[in-house]
């Protein structure tokens, strides 16, 4: 006779949460609009209003959280001299699974003189936490991109580490065209471990990248420039047009404060508020 637990835990295995958001903006006179929404299963996008002529996007979950089995997809186009920010109204938690992984696809479309910037809050991964994610980048020769993931193993005021799980984390960026940018992750079992090896994180929890198109040794000036004010660590580098900042944290806290100082002192974007209310 199967345990109970053995019997719920192979009943939660055949549910499954889905959610799909698709926004398509456009420039109108000077300011962005929404010319294209769709929302499905569990994803949401508010629109809490911007000043100027740019469009704020919120993605909302309305399940709470994620885990192993769940899939979400999200296509963002941004048409020609449109200027959207996406972000997220909380910090996604990835729970732990059972066996198959969290799926997350994004698509990434900007037209010729639209800006996108993607800051959306930090992805907490819980202990035994399995997340495959894709993120897909087509911009145009003369489009604008600020593209930023903050990854946080454990709750970290709580004190919690994560032993086990598996990041798989893989981004390409495509201008005009042509690959620009590719980059994968990896991380498996044991995290913490991992997480610890000087080469990867020396004992930070919190991680984040950002990419900057375009991007220039203007850049990387401004951030060696803001050394002082700096909780964690900050890297950064810039070639053929595009720069890379790369944070690395002893938790989300000093991480998320990095990314506003950083962003702040580039002065790409205007932070979305829930950045920095």
């Amino acid at each position: 006779m199967q345990s109970t637990t053995a019997i719920a835990d192979r009943d939660l295995t055949a549910i499954r949460a889905r959610g799909c958001i698709g926004l398509a903006v456009e420039a109108v006179a000077g300011v962005t609009r929404r010319r294209h929404v769709h929302e499905s299963g569990s994803l949401r996008v508010r629109f809490p209003g911007s000043p100027g002529g740019a469009l704020e996007a919120v993605t909302v979950n309305t399940g709470g959280g994620m885990t192993g089995g769940d899939a979400f997809d999200i296509d963002v186009a941004v048409g020609a001299n449109a200027r959207l920010t996406v972000t997220s109204t909380a910090a996604e938690k990835i729970y732990r699974s059972l066996g198959p992984p969290v799926t997350m696809n994004v698509t990434i479309n900007v037209a010729a003189g639209g800006a996108l910037t993607w800051l959306p809050q930090e992805t907490i991964l819980f202990d035994k936490a399995v997340l495959h994610r894709r993120i897909e980048v087509d911009l145009a020769a003369d489009a604008h991109l600020v593209l930023v993931e903050p990854l946080v193993f454990g709750r970290t005021g709580m004190g919690e580490s994560v032993q086990s799980g598996e990041l798989r984390d893989s981004w390409r960026v495509r201008q005009n065209g042509k690959l620009i940018y590719a980059e994968g992750t990896r991380l498996g079992s044991p995290v913490a471990q991992t997480l610890a090896d000087t080469a990867v994180a020396k004992d930070g929890v919190a991680i984040a990248t950002a990419l900057i198109v375009p991007g220039d040794e203007a850049i990387t000036d401004a951030i060696q420039a803001m050394s002082s004010d700096v909780h964690g660590e900050v890297g950064v580098s810039a070639w053929n047009g595009r720069a890379v900042l790369r944070f690395c944290a002893r938790d989300g806290a000093a991480l998320r404060h990095d990314i506003i100082n950083a962003l702040g002192a580039l002065r790409a974007t205007p932070l979305p508020r829930n950045w920095t209310n």
